[in-house]
């Protein structure tokens, strides 16, 4: 039987499983380059009432949401992740991906490097031209990787500067090309604030200043929260049974500024519409037993799969998943896995742009 029409254990609430979530992605179909226009990748709208499927351009979202609608919106920044260096002695070439600021004082970071197998605890790392930033391993057990001192003397200010300037855009190395020019204003979204992503909110991709202004103006209102999103996101999970499977956690802001407008829209019965898998992640993490959203600053490991019951957006925006992945689970979760697995079929079909510069759906 083909993946697209395997039926969902999910019947008395008994949990899916990962073998579930596979299907034949073309390799064609994952979108290497973005669009010349934000707003004019291709829009699925999905209507979980009427279990239709219409085919536009992202720019017609106007015709979908009202006055006092609001749009959730994750403001996170991407930042350079990626370092290319060489082992002190022996000049091989090494790739350094930093996870996570550990301690500013210290400039102690938790990252991944690669290859792995040649990097032992006391080698250090010489990275631009100059060897201008020097780092040293101090710790090889950790479950992210490794841990890195950067030995640099400086003010804080210009240690960042420096990894500003050395560091690369993190793409996903799926896209399996060189980094371009491009990719460090389209790896990103146009509203992004607060840096310590390490992977994009791709579903905010879509909006262009015009469109943004353009919702502003019939009367959307928008709600930013802060999730930086981290390599949970693109790691494969490696259990058939998805409660065992642990994601990464991710720093979590939510203001009570950005919450009382959540909740007042919802009060007032106004769609809620949360851009992307981060910010439904995010609402979900800091919900109350009767609804409303609260106010939050820390970290979240939340994982969403089928059966699940969403308690604030109403409808979300999101990109066309890879097979198997947690973010595709927690669309399948919202629109419903059989009308999620129909809409993908389709857009396979219809080749639909996949993945990170893919194209878009609405679920309403």
């Amino acid at each position: 039987m083909h993946p697209f029409f395997k039926k969902p254990d999910i019947f008395n609430n008994i949990i899916m499983k990962l073998s579930q979530f596979r299907f034949y992605l073309p390799a064609e179909l994952i979108a290497n380059h973005p669009p010349k226009n934000r707003d004019e990748s291709r829009l699925m709208i999905l209507d979980r009432k009427t279990q239709s499927i219409e085919h536009k351009i992202f720019k017609d979202i106007l015709n979908y949401f009202n006055e006092g609608d609001v749009f959730v919106i994750n403001n996170t920044k991407v930042f350079p992740a990626r370092l290319y260096g060489e082992k002190e002695k022996t000049g091989a070439k090494i790739e350094v991906f930093l996870l996570r600021e550990l301690n500013q004082e210290t400039r102690l970071w938790d990252v991944m490097v690669d290859p792995a197998r040649k990097i032992r605890i006391g080698n250090k790392l010489f990275f631009g031209e100059d060897n201008s930033l020097v780092a040293e391993v101090i710790d090889n057990t950790t479950s992210r990787g490794r841990t890195l001192r950067f030995l640099f003397d400086g003010p804080y200010e210009e240690f960042k500067n420096t990894i500003q300037k050395l560091g690369k855009t993190p793409l996903p190395k799926l896209h399996n090309r060189p980094i371009e020019p491009e990719d460090e204003e389209r790896y990103q979204t146009i509203y992004a604030k607060h840096e310590g992503a390490i992977a994009a909110p791709t579903a905010g991709f879509h909006f262009s200043r015009e469109l943004m202004k353009r919702l502003e103006l019939i009367g959307i209102d928008f709600s930013e929260i802060t999730l930086h999103a981290g390599m949970g996101n693109f790691r494969n999970i490696e259990v058939e049974d998805l409660l065992k499977h642990k994601m990464g956690s991710e720093e979590l802001i939510i203001e009570e500024d950005q919450s009382e407008i959540v909740n007042n829209a919802k009060q007032n019965k106004k769609n809620i519409c949360a851009i992307g898998t981060t910010s439904m992640k995010a609402l979900e993490s800091s919900v109350s037993i009767t609804g409303k959203l609260k106010p939050f600053k820390g970290w979240t490991n939340k994982f969403i799969f089928p059966p699940y019951t969403f308690s604030v957006a109403n409808s979300m925006i999101t990109n066309f998943h890879l097979p198997q992945s947690s973010v595709m689970m927690l669309v399948a979760a919202f629109a419903g896995f059989d009308f999620l697995m129909k809409a993908y079929k389709e857009a396979i079909d219809k080749k639909y742009n996949f993945f990170t510069y893919g194209d878009a759906m609405l679920i309403i």
